[in-house]
Parts: C-alpha cells; sequence; structure tokens
C-alpha cells in the first residue's frame, strides 16, 4: 500500500502549477519532451480514434497528434490550461481542453480509445484512484500510456533520489513512487515497460484496458 508520504496534495499541486504556468514551457518543456512525443506516438497511431491526456499542462503535446483524432485534454490547473487553449486554437485535433481533478473524470464510463498520462502519476494525491479513472473512461481493449519517474530499484539511486523528495515536492512532484507496487495497487494491465534512453529519469508503461472500472 502505498504511503502517504508518497503523494501529493491537490492543493500544493495546484499552487504550485499557478507559480510555474508561466514558465514551465522553457523550463520543462525540453526535459520532458522525448516522454511527451513518445506517448503520443503510441496513443495515436490509428486515425479517428477519441484519446484523452491526463494533465495536458500548457498543451505542449497537442500539436503532434494526428489532424483526424479527437483530442480531449484535462488538468487541474486553470493556469496552465488558458496556455494550452490559445496553442489549441489552431489545431483541428483538439476538441477540447477541460478543469478537471484527474482523480474524478467527469466523463462516461467507455468515454475514449486511448488515454495518456504524462507526468502526472507523481503529482496526484492517490496515484491509484488517478489510474481506476484512466481505466473506467478508456475503452475495453483500449490503449493507456503513462510516463513518469518512478523511485529507482537501485539502493544507492534510489537514496539519492528519494532525499531529493523535498526539493521535487517544491516543484510540484514527488520521487517516492515506486513502479511495481503502482502497477500492482492500479490493477495496470502493462504490455511494456522501458526508458527511451539510458540517462533517462522517465520509464514510459504502455497498457491494454483489459480491466475496466475502479477495480
Amino acid at each position: 500500500m502505498m504511503k502517504k508520504s508518497e503523494t501529493m496534495d491537490l492543493q500544493d499541486t495546484i499552487r504550485t502549477y499557478r507559480l510555474f504556468s508561466g514558465s514551465y514551457d522553457i523550463v520543462f518543456g525540453p526535459v520532458f519532451h522525448p516522454g511527451r512525443k513518445e506517448a503520443v506516438r503510441i496513443a495515436n497511431d490509428r486515425p479517428g480514434q477519441r484519446i484523452l491526456e491526463v494533465g495536458v499542462g500548457t498543451g505542449l503535446s497537442l500539436p503532434y497528434f494526428r489532424a483526424d483524432s479527437r483530442v480531449t485534454g484535462i488538468d487541474v490547473s486553470e493556469e496552465m490550461l488558458a496556455k494550452a487553449r490559445r496553442r489549441a486554437e489552431r489545431l483541428p485535433q483538439v476538441e477540447a481542453l477541460y478543469v478537471m481533478d484527474a482523480e474524478n473524470l467527469e466523463f462516461p464510463d467507455n468515454s475514449f480509445d486511448a488515454v495518456l498520462a504524462l507526468y502526472v502519476a507523481s503529482v496526484v494525491p492517490s496515484p491509484v484512484r488517478f489510474a481506476a479513472e484512466m481505466r473506467r473512461v478508456c475503452i475495453p481493449g483500449g490503449t493507456i500510456v503513462v510516463v513518469n519517474h518512478f523511485t529507482s530499484t537501485s539502493p544507492i539511486l534510489g537514496f539519492l533520489t528519494e532525499a531529493l523528495d523535498p526539493v521535487t515536492r517544491y516543484l510540484g512532484w514527488s520521487t517516492k513512487l515506486k513502479m511495481k507496487p503502482f502497477i500492482e495497487e492500479a490493477q495496470l494491465n502493462v504490455d511494456e515497460v522501458y526508458k527511451l534512453s539510458k540517462l533517462s529519469l522517465h520509464t514510459v508503461l504502455v497498457g491494454t484496458n483489459e480491466k475496466n472500472g475502479h477495480g
């Protein structure tokens, strides 16, 4: 069972992204770019799909979706979404952008063919609840993609990254999320787990939504 110390407080997250919304693209855009493009490539591999991006932020991923897809994005930060809306003005694939809590998605069951979440699992109060909501709104057999930092299984690296947790919490995320407990408790059916490079801090999880609902 994941501990409260391993997760984030929602109001702290909202305050952090309000603070960083103006500089987010410059500070974090390049760092997260490879994982962002990879997740879109996986989730957006067929024409005409209904796709949900959880935690769309300032919409940096939106230009990479196919023009024939129907993309909905949600984020808890109104300030971040304001930038996403400006970015989406000339993107026909963007259907809607909503202020919404990732743990309480306001969509019916089976609303989307694919759901992706980039760097979100470490910023939500309950990663398990967040993942359950992704599964609920994704069709059975649909694609779920999670890109995130997880605590290293190496004792030394794990200790070092966890030691940085007080600093990263100020920036809006926790370094204490462990991958195996997250996958097991979230009941994610994961087909692939990989990093884009040996030096990458982020792991790509690709799954098929076989178990629909809150589980």
